[in-house]
């Protein structure tokens, strides 16, 4: 059961409702048994209330193996009028792009049935929250509350056990992969991001001292 879900659960509508009547996993699971989804999402900007979601992209993980079959990949379609102006520069999404992108209420409603019984994983997982819990209160009646994993706060966690305490650049993604020896990616898509994170996540999982849900759980 969710221990947080009764309120948010009792709101909720369509997918976010299949989302919170499926069992969480127990925080006491082996993470050699654990059922996670990689999600990243891309976005205009920082900010969920002034900002806009332009992706999202999300890679099971199931135990110790990446499913890339289950790996799915969406662009939004903006607003009309809506342009993504510099951010463009970041996630390289064009306007064009976005006009042919998926209904939002579509687009957030396969990744909740992609993330259905399993635990978030993201890399600095406060931006996905961020923005995914405010979509799902605009679609389907209530915030997203759900067991999270975030390979940004491991890291950091660890760094600071070994007596380095990290700064900001020291903690990208990019820069944690390489210090695990994992290959370079190109960034700020979100297909590829996630599958970044999937994999950084196992690198983790097999390098530092964690066994359970509670061990790595944010």
């Amino acid at each position: 059961m969710w221990p947080f879900r009764s309120d948010p659960a009792r709101k909720a509508t369509g997918p976010l409702k299949a989302f919170y009547d499926a069992p969480a996993p127990d925080d006491r699971t082996p993470l050699e048994e654990l059922p996670l989804l990689a999600v990243d999402v891309e976005t205009t900007g920082m900010e969920p209330t002034k900002n806009q979601l332009v992706s999202i992209g999300w890679v099971p993980v199931n135990g110790t193996r990446v499913d890339l079959a289950g790996a799915g990949y969406v662009i939004l379609r903006g607003s009309e009028g809506f342009s993504v102006g510099s951010s463009a520069t970041i996630h390289h999404l064009t306007d064009d792009e976005i006009a042919r992108g998926m209904d939002h209420a579509e687009a957030v409603g396969h990744l909740l049935e992609a993330l259905r019984g399993r635990v978030l994983l993201a890399h600095f997982a406060a931006l996905e929250q961020g923005f995914l819990s405010l979509a799902c209160e605009r679609h389907f009646g209530a915030p997203l509350k759900v067991k999270t994993v975030d390979t940004f706060a491991i890291e950091r966690r660890h760094m600071e056990r070994m007596g380095t305490y990290p700064r900001g650049e020291d903690l990208r993604l990019a820069r944690v992969r390489a210090r695990y020896g994992l290959p370079s990616y190109r960034n700020h898509n979100a297909l590829t991001d996630a599958l970044a994170c999937a994999e950084q996540y196992l690198a983790h999982r097999a390098t530092l001292a964690v066994n359970t849900l509670k061990d790595v759980m944010s």
